[in-house]
């Protein structure tokens, strides 16, 4: 599902992955760090699409929602968890949305 997201400014967090062999409890984690995700003050949204390649945007309110979120001791024990065990290799990429549009049937 397109995320709703409000008008901008705004910002998105985008988390590429190549993933490790084996779902390892990544898909139960996944899903408990998107719900505690969203009780963030300052969280607006999220989009998730993986085959080889992952990609997760994420979109905040501000630069300092994105620092609260990245400071949650479960996100930062699933992050180690997430380098022991789940991911080959990421990127994440912090940008400021300017502008948006969209299309819709």
């Amino acid at each position: 599902m397109i995320a709703n997201t409000p008008q901008t400014p705004y910002y998105a967090v985008i988390f590429t992955s190549l993933r490790t062999e084996g779902d390892n409890d990544y898909s139960v984690t996944a899903e408990k760090m998107e719900e505690l995700a969203q009780q963030q003050d300052g969280y607006l949204g999220i989009e998730s699409a993986r085959n080889e390649l992952g990609i997760t945007v994420s979109y905040w309110k501000s630069l300092e929602a994105i620092k609260n979120w990245k400071l949650n001791i479960h996100h930062i024990e699933v992050r180690q968890k997430g380098r022991a065990t789940w991911y080959k290799q990421f990127k994440v990429r912090i940008c400021k949305v300017e502008r948006d549009y969209e299309f819709e049937k």
